[in-house]
């Protein structure tokens, strides 16, 4: 699937805040996982997108190329996805940890793919004066 540099950086930015808000100390001291995100230095965010990235990326650009009306997101069930997953994992591991990781891959892609905006009508950015 091809998918804009800005869609690409709201899908990690989306999953690392997903994560934060999943984040029990956080939610025990009752931190918003927007303020928790904001209070982190540009190497923590660094460490976390290039580790959601090293997962989610691949996955994302070995997706299938579906049309995607403009205003909508592109959307995946989880059999594509966990089967483009398992594809890009390899071999190596138990059967066990392999179906786990699978699982929680297939899961973080879903949620990079809720955060990616909507896509815009490339005709309304385009005006008859050029």
């Amino acid at each position: 699937m091809r998918f804009t540099e800005h869609e690409l950086t709201a899908a990690l930015n989306g999953v690392a805040k997903q994560l934060l808000a999943s984040d029990r100390k956080l939610r025990r001291k009752g931190v918003d996982p927007e303020t928790a995100w904001a209070e982190m230095d540009r190497y923590q965010r660094f460490r976390m997108l290039d580790a959601l990235g090293d997962q989610v990326l691949p996955v994302l650009v070995a997706l299938p190329d579906v049309d995607v009306a403009p205003g909508t997101r592109p959307t995946y069930d989880d059999k594509v996805v966990s089967e483009v997953v398992s594809g890009l994992l390899g071999e190596g591991r138990g059967r066990v940890r392999r179906a786990a990781e699978v699982k929680a891959r297939t899961a973080l892609v879903q949620l990079a793919l809720a955060s990616i905006p909507p896509r815009l009508d490339p005709d309304a950015l385009l005006t008859g004066e050029s």
